[in-house]
């Protein structure tokens, strides 16, 4: 069993998610304790006892689901569990840093804040929205949105075979979708995560990020950690600083980390975090290659012991 853990990003987030865990395992509060103590503030708070409004704010969302998924890792890493490789998606990938120790769990934590206050609080003021496209290649989900004759939108999520997320103005997303329908689309969804993420739009924000990845310790990888960017692993001369920066203006190629990391002969992979979104994207991906992969996530108290019990065998 060649075991690989992934990450989730924003729009998994639920009031409470974790908190079942946080209780029963003291690896979780002590995780807890030290980013609180980091970041001189409550998380636990944030996540248990806030509104969903409140939690859904970017600035709020990124730290929150962070938290809980470097939590649990450190309940895998003290149960003896080794992953052999990492990746997540978009905020995703900051977890999977600290899971390969590229990063502290403070330092993710510190950054990881600055990251989605900066996304929320420096996006272009404007009515924005998200949409994911289903059932369509990825070049007709691009040229649907090069057909959009009015407004700014984009492809930027490029999810698994058949599903790829567009992002821009309300209107032009909107066009795109009933193009994309058109062109033999399935279905087309709105988001509840709105923002001009992982387009040029946040283009301020990513200078401002940069300043601050460039004051934190990054050490070298030690399993392989796959980038949103491109879908290749972090090498040994790559500029972290640059890669997580241009990472918030640029699409985020999921489907292709998790191919690179069948490639590297990844057969198991774990879904750290809440929700199961990504364990479907795997499960398109075998399902198009026409391979067997066993696909498990944790979220809650019961999730975990079910993970535990069978990478423990």
């Amino acid at each position: 069993m060649k075991i690989g853990y992934i990450f989730p990003g924003q729009g998994t987030q639920v009031i409470g998610m974790g908190k079942d865990i946080y209780e029963k395992y003291e690896e979780a509060k002590q995780v807890y304790k030290k980013i609180d103590e980091a970041l001189n503030e409550n998380i636990e708070e944030l996540t248990y006892d806030k509104t969903q409004e409140e939690l859904n704010q970017t600035k709020n969302t990124q730290i929150a689901i962070y938290s809980m998924s470097v939590a649990i890792l450190e309940i895998l890493n003290n149960a003896g569990i080794k992953p052999k490789a990492a990746a997540g998606l978009s905020l995703g990938e900051y977890s999977a840093l600290a899971c390969a120790k590229a990063l502290s769990i403070e330092d993710g934590a510190k950054i990881v804040r600055i990251r989605g206050t900066l996304m929320q609080d420096l996006a272009p003021k404007g009515d924005w929205a998200m949409a994911a496209i289903i059932g369509l290649e990825d070049d007709k989900v691009e040229e649907a949105c090069n057909k959009v004759e009015k407004g700014f939108v984009r492809a930027v999520n490029y999810n698994c075979p058949g599903q790829v997320v567009v992002s821009g103005e309300k209107e032009a997303v909107l066009q795109a979708m009933e193009i994309a329908k058109e062109l033999g689309a399935r279905k087309a969804i709105e988001l509840k995560t709105s923002g001009p993420f992982h387009t040029e739009k946040l283009k301020e924000a990513s200078e401002a990020l940069r300043k601050e990845l460039e004051k934190v310790q990054f050490s070298e990888c030690k399993i392989p950690v796959i980038k949103n960017l491109d879908g290749t692993p972090y090498t040994k001369n790559d500029n972290k600083v640059e890669i997580l920066a241009n990472h918030v203006i640029n699409p985020v190629k999921f489907r292709k980390s998790i191919e690179t990391m069948i490639e590297m002969g990844i057969d198991t992979f774990v879904e750290i975090g809440p929700g199961k979104t990504l364990s479907g994207f795997v499960k398109k991906v075998a399902k198009e290659k026409n391979i067997e992969l066993n696909v498990l996530n944790i979220e809650n108290v019961e999730t975990l012991e079910n993970v535990l019990e069978v990478l423990k065998k």
